[in-house]
């Protein structure tokens, strides 16, 4: 699998937790937040190991019980749609992946394609009856639903994803 990882850190001097990234043989000391940056080759294939690799990441600054799976099912819909619908496949464009932990368990990813964009506002509810057998639309729709709070920018190329530390994030999401 061919992508590029780069780690980022920012420093507190007055936590002591340590941090373990990548291959959990790079400390990162008193990290308030730990990043990575990624770039994807425009290849359906690699998904689902970068999805397990980044996972297994997050999982290091998150307890067994949150809302993991609901960030990993988040973050497959997002790769598929920059591959498939962002950059159309197209092996000379590329994927671009930022994630963000805070020590306390908070996740913030970003996807950004190479793409033209979409216009996010007028994707059908799949929920609706007249659109329940239609192919598309219910990965943006799962995506919405799965994180606490999702954004598009850069006319629909860019999208920001996060989810809360605490247990009761659902609570706290905003309404569809």
């Amino acid at each position: 699998m061919s992508q590029e990882m780069k780690a980022e850190c920012q420093l507190d001097a007055g936590q002591t937790a340590q941090a373990q990234v990548a291959s959990g043989s790079q400390p990162f000391h008193s990290a308030s937040f730990v990043g990575l940056r990624n770039t994807l080759p425009t290849e359906v294939k690699i998904v689902s190991p970068f999805v397990g690799q980044l996972m297994s990441f997050i999982a290091r600054f998150r307890d067994a019980g949150q809302e993991n799976f609901e960030i990993e099912l988040a973050l497959r819909e997002a790769l598929a749609n920059a591959i498939v619908h962002g950059n159309g496949e197209d092996p000379n464009k590329r994927v671009f992946v930022n994630c963000r932990c805070t020590t306390h368990g908070e996740v913030s990813i970003t996807v950004e394609d190479e793409g033209n964009g979409f216009d996010y506002e007028s994707v059908p509810d799949p929920t609706a009856a007249e659109n329940r057998l239609r192919a598309n639309g219910r990965g943006i729709h799962l995506i919405r639903t799965l994180m606490d709070e999702v954004v598009f920018e850069q006319g629909g190329s860019v999208l920001h994803m996060r989810k809360r530390a605490n247990a009761d994030s659902d609570m706290a999401r905003k309404p569809r």
